[in-house]
């Protein structure tokens, strides 16, 4: 083959290794034999491919330049143009110029790690510090991550000269494929570590148990989790720490409930108090803040029941639920259950009695109505 190389990839000769690249990358996707398994499609291919070796090539290039054979020996006869450098053509490499993507670093980014606390409601709702005791690998102190015992270091892999790849030639239709594997002697590295670190068994680390404080922010709730970045675990050869994640689960409160960012409670009151109406006096959920009865923060309030209150009737108290991680509060609601006596003496008997005459109320018929049903009964219920 006698044409000039710049022609088969149709740049000028004063084209930049970009403009190169380009121009093989979309001749080989109209050419390769994969696309297009013409005979003369697939002699093409070997001859953009083989134009491609010489200008990606500096050295090939300047002597062509000056003069020289640049096809000497042809495509796959010597010229040592491997799959691999077809694959870094379109992916980035350096076609042609003999090196693969090189050893691969012993330092590499540890772990996230994952550890679940149990925090009170109060807690949850308005932040806390705590403590937390956790075993993660951390940096070996005897090799300083590098994985050799003092005094010694990685030498270079003789198997595959400190490159961290080793080369399998087969031959094909395209002449000699070359792929480029890692070291099996030296895992890929390029190095071999002769003396181990004795503390870390080569590794770089060791595990080892260590104290942190994490700040919950208000709001959290059961499942949220709070990142401390580089907290996690070593990487090996030393390599910088993963993330630190701390789940939150929230511990059952003995008054509320909690629903998102609103709280619910129950009260329980005589069926006089409910038909005559009455105050009470229901704690806040500062009231379970550390030292919140001594830092001016309200931890109780008046609610005023209205005469007449069924059971099942609900109070939504504005502001007195759980602030959000984002801003804003949500609202407390107050279920009001009624309680019927079961157990009356001949004077309670009497008055009700009493009572109902005056009402009108001693034969009652009550009044049949289907089952009342929720939103969610509503809306899936059906009939």
């Amino acid at each position: 083959m006698s044409q000039d190389p710049y022609d088969l990839l149709g740049v000028d000769r004063d084209a930049d290794a970009d403009a190169i690249k380009k121009a093989y990358r979309r001749l080989a996707r109209q050419l390769h034999p994969d696309v297009n398994p013409d005979p003369e499609t697939q002699e093409r291919f070997k001859e953009v491919s083989a134009a491609y070796e010489v200008l990606s090539d500096p050295q090939k290039r300047a002597a062509y330049d000056r003069g020289g054979d640049a096809f000497a020996g042809g495509f796959g006869q010597g010229a040592g143009f491997s799959f691999t450098d077809i694959m870094d053509a379109f992916f980035g490499g350096q076609p042609g110029a003999g090196g693969g993507r090189g050893p691969r670093s012993r330092r590499r980014r540890g772990q996230d790690a994952l550890v679940r606390i149990e925090v009170d409601l109060a807690d949850a709702a308005f932040g806390v510090s705590r403590e937390l005791k956790v075993d993660t690998a951390v940096v070996c102190q005897t090799c300083q991550g590098d994985g050799a015992a003092p005094g010694s270091q990685p030498v270079p892999c003789e198997t595959c000269r400190g490159q961290g790849e080793v080369a399998h030639v087969q031959r094909s239709f395209l002449g000699e494929v070359r792929t480029l594997r890692p070291c099996a002697a030296c895992r890929g590295f390029g190095t071999i570590i002769p003396e181990p670190c004795r503390e870390c068994s080569g590794d770089g680390r060791v595990r080892s148990r260590r104290t942190l404080t994490v700040k919950i922010p208000a709001g959290v709730d059961t499942g949220t989790r709070v990142q401390l970045a580089e907290q996690g675990e070593v990487g090996p050869g030393g390599g910088p720490a993963g993330d630190l994640y701390v789940e939150i689960h929230v511990a059952p409160h003995e008054t509320f409930t909690r629903h998102g960012n609103d709280l619910h409670c129950t009260i329980t009151l005589p069926m006089t108090a409910a038909a005559l109406g009455t105050t009470l006096t229901l704690p806040t959920l500062e009231a379970d803040v550390e030292d919140g009865a001594g830092s001016g923060v309200e931890t109780s309030f008046e609610l005023e029941v209205p005469a007449g209150t069924q059971s099942g009737h609900e109070q939504v108290l504005t502001g007195r639920g759980v602030p959000g991680l984002r801003g804003g509060r949500g609202d407390l609601v107050v279920t009001t259950v009624v309680e019927t006596p079961t157990r009356l003496d001949a004077r309670q008997e009497e008055l009700l009695r009493e009572l109902a005459a005056i009402r009108d109320e001693e034969h009652p018929g009550g009044q049949v109505k289907a089952p009342h049903k929720s939103v969610f009964g509503r809306l899936f219920g059906g009939h």
